[in-house]
């Protein structure tokens, strides 16, 4: 049985006032073994966030259905953990109450959310600032926070939403290696949304790439690059032939999206 299951998703949005409808997902399948890491990439507005949010239960689906380990998801829950784009931290919690708000929740003892709460922002490289608040911090530095705490909550499948597209280029290249490091010890189920080809080949073990909208699934592509992988992966041959693949098939949804625009 596949980790995480989606079938026959599909999302239409309601038009506001006279505005018609907006189909944003066409029927979408997709299986998810337990520990992949799956990038997802695709034109804007082929739906990629829009399905990540409807696998987090953020969004209901106008048909299809998303089992994860055999249960149907309906609603958010600890067993998926989100990373967005925006840093979602509390702005009056520090660091460390931040990374325990989830385990808070679920009636942790306090003691063990502390330990649980330091033991993962030592990994993510933020001992040393555990009763800092938010805004004391760079963007590198919040965007690890959120990782910390979607991870402190041990989530079967991790769900990010294009969680470095805020960060300048050389901040994004090592929070990439960070969290492939994370995958590789921890091998999580992931789907991470991104708009960077580079960035989707690099931290993949598969790429699914997304039509124009109405978004489907046009190719699922197995990336087979050795681990633990370093950056220096990204000079080699091999990258540079699955690049090539990728920028062709997103080159042209992209096309499409814009002949839909004008």
């Amino acid at each position: 049985m596949s980790r995480l299951s989606i079938r026959g998703i599909e999302k239409t949005f309601p038009g506001r006032r006279r505005a018609a409808p907006t189909r944003a997902l066409e029927p979408t399948d997709l299986e998810v073994r337990d520990n992949d890491f799956i990038t997802i990439l695709g034109p804007s507005g082929c739906g990629k966030s829009t399905l990540l949010r409807v696998v987090a239960g953020l969004e209901t689906p106008t048909a299809g259905t998303v089992t994860l380990d055999g249960r149907p998801v309906t609603r958010p829950g600890p067993d998926r953990g989100m990373v967005f784009q925006s840093y979602t931290l509390f702005p009056w919690l520090s660091v460390r109450d931040n990374v325990c708000f989830g385990l808070r929740e679920r009636g942790v003892p306090r003691a063990e959310q502390l330990a649980i709460a330091d033991r993962y922002l030592a990994q993510v490289g933020l001992k040393g600032f555990e009763n800092h608040q938010p805004s004391q911090l760079s963007g590198g530095m919040q965007q690890r926070t959120a990782l910390a705490r979607a991870l402190a909550n041990d989530p079967g499948v991790l769900l990010l939403d294009e969680p470095f597209g805020a960060l300048d280029h050389q901040t994004r290249e090592l929070m990439q290696e960070l969290l492939l490091g994370i995958w590789e010890q921890h091998r999580k189920t992931v789907l991470f949304v991104t708009h960077d080809i580079d960035e989707a080949i690099f931290m993949a073990s598969r790429v699914v790439v997304m039509s124009a909208r109405p978004g489907r699934i046009k190719c699922d592509i197995a990336i087979d690059l050795p681990h633990p992988r370093s950056y220096k992966v990204k000079t080699s041959a091999a990258f540079a032939a699955y690049k090539e693949r990728l920028t062709e098939e997103i080159r042209v949804e992209t096309i499409k999206t814009l002949n839909m625009e004008a």
